[in-house]
């Protein structure tokens, strides 16, 4: 790769390991002919660490090739989400992972830790949520917080990705008082959660994130609510994670959506909501 691009970084040399004890197929993955080598039988061994060198010859660690995923358009580093995530007090440990057990199957972002916690709240997820918010893009914030005891390992001694547990599921609060919307900015965006969040009805308390909102579905909420004139930005979302507190910003900082009504012995023509729905 030319300077300055970002690469593989492949080992060789006399010292290089014959391959993975009984694992074939590994080696014949990882083990490959060095093309930079006169010596019978050369190899290389690639890493799986993304690199990058510099004018003066400096390599530079960039990340890992199984630590780069690619969620609903969106490439993700999920290194850059772990070294955020260890800046908050009290995290001791943590590993971020893609999984495909999330709303419709679709992919979401977990992120797994282990706490002190003496230095954290009994249920970090909110505050972790806002200090992740102030330093990435939405789209790299994880949709669920999952605090273990430890971080399982493989005997290598690297993190066992398969033995994580799946997170919960997004709570249901289809039992709980339901407290209907009130107002036009208010039903406006009761409407657009029902939409994004695919759920029938959505009370003013209910919080985005319990009833399976996550970093992504939030920007689909800012960008549908804009459409209808109500304008709200990620990080509001994510301080205000109900409909109730979401409605007072809006209100406090844009004008209340339009809503037409017709004579009273007439039919009511359709709001841009409605408009939008159809």
């Amino acid at each position: 790769m030319p300077r300055g691009a970002v690469g593989e970084i492949a080992i060789g040399g006399p010292c290089l390991a014959r391959g993975y004890h009984a694992r074939p197929e590994a080696t014949a993955e990882k083990f490959i002919p060095d093309p930079f080598s006169r010596a019978a039988g050369a190899r290389l061994y690639l890493s799986g660490d993304l690199a990058r060198q510099r004018a003066d010859g400096a390599i530079d660690f960039v990340g890992r090739i199984d630590g780069q995923v690619k969620i609903r358009g969106f490439r993700i580093e999920l290194g850059e989400i772990d070294a955020a995530l260890r800046k908050f007090a009290g995290v001791r440990d943590v590993a971020v992972v893609d999984r495909e057990d999330g709303p419709n199957g679709s992919k979401r972002l977990v992120a797994y830790l282990v706490v002190d916690s003496s230095q954290t709240s009994a249920n970090p997820s909110a505050e972790l949520r806002l200090f992740l918010g102030e330093r990435l893009p939405a789209y790299m914030v994880p949709s669920a917080f999952v605090t273990l005891d430890r971080l399982p390992l493989t005997p290598t001694g690297k993190v066992d990705r398969r033995a994580l547990p799946p997170p919960p599921p997004a709570v249901v609060l289809d039992d709980a008082p339901f407290a209907a919307p009130h107002g036009p900015v208010e039903t406006a965006l009761a409407e657009v959660w029902c939409r994004v969040l695919r759920r029938e009805r959505v009370g003013v308390h209910d919080n985005f994130f319990d009833l399976g909102g996550d970093s992504i579905l939030s920007i689909q909420i800012v960008a549908r609510a804009r459409e209808v004139g109500v304008r709200i930005t990620p990080k509001q979302l994510f301080q205000h994670q109900t409909i109730a507190e979401l409605a007072r910003v809006a209100q406090s900082t844009t004008e209340a959506p339009q809503i037409a009504l017709g004579p009273e012995t007439g039919p009511v023509p359709l709001t841009p909501i409605q408009r939008w729905f159809l």
